[in-house]
Order: C-alpha cells, then sequence, then structure tokens
C-alpha cells in the first residue's frame, strides 16, 4: 500500500503545524528528512530537517508511531515544525519527493478503518467533530468515540444472532413444530429489541439538534412580533418590522449561542390566506420551516381576540406537539389582554414582550436544552446510522408473522437482514457467529 502524507492542521498563521506520513516507508523517510539513524517509537526526537541538496528546511519535533500501535495501524511519523503557510509545505513537497503520496481526503481514517483499529461509529464521529460548532455535540461524539455506540449496537446485533441461532438449529434438527415455550421466548426477546431500536430512533430524531445544531421556526399570523423577536434575541434590526402585514415575505435565519447550545432560528412569514403570488411563497416556506424544525415558537398577540388565522396556527402547533417541542408565547403583554386562553389548552403559554424584553424566552430556551443535553440516552448520530436501525427495525417487525406461522425459513430470512442492517452500523457481519452461539448455546448431537 502506497505511503501517504498530509498537512493535518489548518491552513494559516498559526505556532505550530503537523505534516502526517503514514505507510511502509513512513519510517525510512522520516530517517532521510531527519539525517537520524533512528528514530525511538512514541519519542519526541527534536531534529533539523533537510532537503535531498542538504539544505536546511526548518528545526521540527518528530514522533514515531510503530505498527501496529499508532491511528491507522501502520508506521506513522508526525512532524511538527513551526507553524505558517510555508515550513509544513515544504517539508510535504520533500517527502513527495522521497516516495510519498499526497493523501486523499479522510484516507487516514479510511486505512484506521481498514486495519480494524476503528469501526464505522468511530469514524463518522471522528468526521463530525472536525465540523461541530457545539459543545453539545462534541459531548456525545465523545461518547461515540470511546465505543459507547458500537457497544450498544454489538449487543442489539449478538441478540439477534442468538435468536437466529435457536432457529437455525430447529430447522437443521428439529422434526417437528418449534416448542410452544422457545416460541414464546424468541417472541418476548423480539419485542425486547424492537422497542429499544424504535426507542432510539425515536430518541435520536427529536434529538438531531444536538449534534447539528436546533433549528427553531417562529411561527404565527402576521403582525404578531415574530420578527420583533428575532431582533431581540440576536439583538440588533436583522428583520424589516412594520405594522403593515405581511412584511417578512420570505425565511430569515440566524445563528446564535444559548448557554452551550447552538441554535438557528428562522423567522417565517405570517402564517394567513394569502392572495398575492409572493406571499403565498412565503406562507409556504413558513409551514416548511415548521415541518423541518425541532423546536417552534408559536407567537400570539394577547391584545387582540383569538381569530381564524390564530386558529389555523393553534391547529397546525396541535398537530406537532407530540414530536417537536412547541413553546406557545403570548406577545404585547403590556398591553391589556383579550385573547382567549382557553384556546390554548394543551400548552402552557408564556407572556412576553418581545420589543421590550426577551429573558424569559431565552431562559426557558435554555432550560429545556439543558434538560436535552443531560439526557444519557443513546443517539444515532448520522442518516446512514438512521436509515441502517430504520432497515433493520422493519425487517424485524416483518419476522413476526412467519415466527408466528411456523414458517422458520422465512423468519430466519428477515432475522438475518435485519442482522445485516444493525451490523452496517459497525462492522459487517460473519456467518461463522451462527457457528459460535450455535455450539457455544447447545450441545449438538447428544
Amino acid at each position: 500500500m502506497d505511503t501517504i502524507a498530509a498537512i493535518a492542521t489548518a491552513y494559516g498563521i498559526g505556532s505550530i503545524s503537523i505534516v502526517r506520513l503514514s505507510g511502509d516507508r513512513a519510517y525510512e523517510i522520516a530517517l532521510k528528512l531527519s539525517k537520524k539513524d533512528k528514530l525511538l517509537p512514541r519519542y519526541a526526537t527534536l531534529s533539523y530537517l533537510y532537503t535531498k541538496d542538504k539544505i536546511v528546511i526548518d528545526e521540527a519535533i518528530l514522533i514515531y508511531f510503530k505498527s501496529p500501535n499508532s491511528f491507522t495501524g501502520e508506521d506513522i511519523v508526525e512532524f511538527q515544525c513551526h507553524g505558517g503557510v510555508v515550513a509544513a509545505n515544504v517539508i510535504l513537497k520533500e517527502i513527495i519527493s522521497h516516495g510519498a503520496r499526497l493523501a486523499n481526503p479522510g484516507e487516514f481514517s479510511k486505512r484506521a478503518f481498514l486495519n480494524n483499529k476503528i469501526d464505522l461509529t468511530k469514524a463518522e464521529a471522528i468526521a463530525k467533530i472536525i465540523e461541530i460548532k457545539s459543545e453539545d455535540a462534541l459531548k456525545l461524539l465523545s461518547k461515540q468515540l470511546r465505543g459507547d455506540l458500537k457497544e450498544y449496537i454489538d449487543d442489539l446485533r449478538d441478540k439477534l444472532v442468538e435468536i437466529l441461532a435457536f432457529i437455525e438449529v430447529n430447522i437443521d434438527y428439529a422434526e417437528e413444530d418449534l416448542p410452544k415455550d422457545l416460541e414464546d421466548d424468541i417472541k418476548n426477546k423480539l419485542d425486547y429489541i424492537e422497542k429499544t431500536v424504535e426507542k432510539t430512533l425515536h430518541t435520536s430524531l427529536q434529538k438531531e439538534g444536538l449534534v447539528n445544531g436546533f433549528d427553531i421556526a417562529i411561527v404565527g399570523k402576521p403582525n404578531v412580533g415574530k420578527s420583533s423577536l428575532l431582533n431581540k434575541l440576536v439583538n440588533y434590526q436583522r428583520a424589516i418590522i412594520s405594522e403593515i402585514a405581511g412584511t417578512t415575505r420570505d425565511t430569515i435565519e440566524e445563528e446564535l449561542k444559548i448557554g452551550t447550545h447552538l441554535v438557528k432560528i428562522v423567522d417565517t412569514a405570517g402564517i394567513r390566506d394569502a392572495k398575492d403570488t409572493i406571499e403565498k411563497i412565503g406562507v409556504q416556506r413558513s409551514l416548511e420551516s415548521m415541518k423541518n424544525a425541532e423546536i417552534v415558537f408559536a407567537l400570539f398577540d394577547i391584545s387582540h381576540e383569538c381569530d381564524k388565522e390564530d386558529e389555523a396556527v393553534i391547529k397546525m402547533i396541535n398537530k406537532y406537539k407530540d414530536n417537536k417541542k412547541i413553546f406557545v408565547f403570548l406577545n404585547k403583554s403590556d398591553l391589556e389582554q383579550k385573547f382567549d386562553l382557553s384556546k390554548l389548552k394543551n400548552f402552557t403559554p408564556i407572556k412576553i414582550s418581545a420589543k421590550n424584553d426577551v429573558d424569559i424566552v431565552v431562559k426557558s430556551l435554555k432550560e429545556y436544552l439543558d434538560r436535552t443535553a443531560k439526557d444519557d440516552s443513546m443517539l444515532l448520530t448520522t442518516n446512514r446510522q438512521i436509515q441502517s436501525c430504520q432497515n433493520a427495525l422493519e425487517a424485524i417487525k416483518r419476522a413476526k408473522e412467519p415466527l408466528k406461522n411456523g414458517e422458520l425459513e422465512l423468519f430466519a430470512y428477515e432475522i438475518n437482514d435485519a442482522i445485516d442492517h444493525i451490523s452496517s452500523i459497525t462492522t459487517k457481519f460473519e456467518r461463522d457467529e451462527i457457528l459460535d452461539k450455535m455450539f457455544g448455546s447447545f450441545c449438538l448431537g447428544k
């Protein structure tokens, strides 16, 4: 396999840059650049680095990680040189001149996976950690990096393999129907796995914002103060405010930090039966923003009676109340109350004045996000992981009918499918595991 090299630190001005070299010739190339006779594994060696013409490039620290005790499982040498845009590039160019090649994006992690140093969950956690913007995401991904998700998936996988082992033994060796007590035991185990996977999927979809940042849609009819709330939250005049209904024609987005949490606030067009084409498009985008958001701020004007437009908004938030966090705010609380609070019986409205003070909005949101972040439920962090779990869940549900009807071959086929999907989150399923379970759990031939 080729020896690969790349600059491992971000491009720009800094105190240190790191050039990473991995492969069979990494150690040999490092010795050529440093003019050293040897490098001790895992020791920091201060050395000048030279070109082929014996011209000094830089004074750097070299750290040698001997195979297989390295990130990629290959020989790795890291060159810690002075920062900036020149030294690291010259060192990289010199390394390539000695026979290494420039690494492709993600190739170090790919080699780590191929050499069984990391599984797919760790590889995905590494990729996400590079991109994240919030402390919540870092805490969640660090759990995945240390193997929590792998342990969880492996446990589900082992339970499914055990069920399959029971069934395949009966297919091969039993002449009669599956014993009733064994069928009930398998059904109970399958029910447990199904509920566990369903809970994980539900929690992961509901709390996706812990990794990517929470999307918050501000919704309401025209002129209830949505733009005023956005402006107050971001602390500048981001949205145009006017007494004219329908001023906001498109969605307006802003990112901000609430405590340690990253959120994206989306101010939407007022929801009503729009007449002109542009406003209709704006209203449709409002509905889409609400559908895609994890959190919804529903605003109502406390100084006006509840009308048909308010009732349309209430109908929509009732539709989403079971799978989204809905905050209901009664704006313009400094004015006389005319809004009928009984219309909002499924919610706990909070009175605010968006123009004057939104501290209670920030406090309520922060408390909710803090509670969400403290939940230790296992979460899936990528669309691939979620899709694999969904596919496994569908196979498990399909398996129930053939089990009930005694169609063991079809049942085994569906369980095999479930194992393949759940295994794809971490590592590929090997058929030898069935034999291990069969001969480990049963005493065949006696």
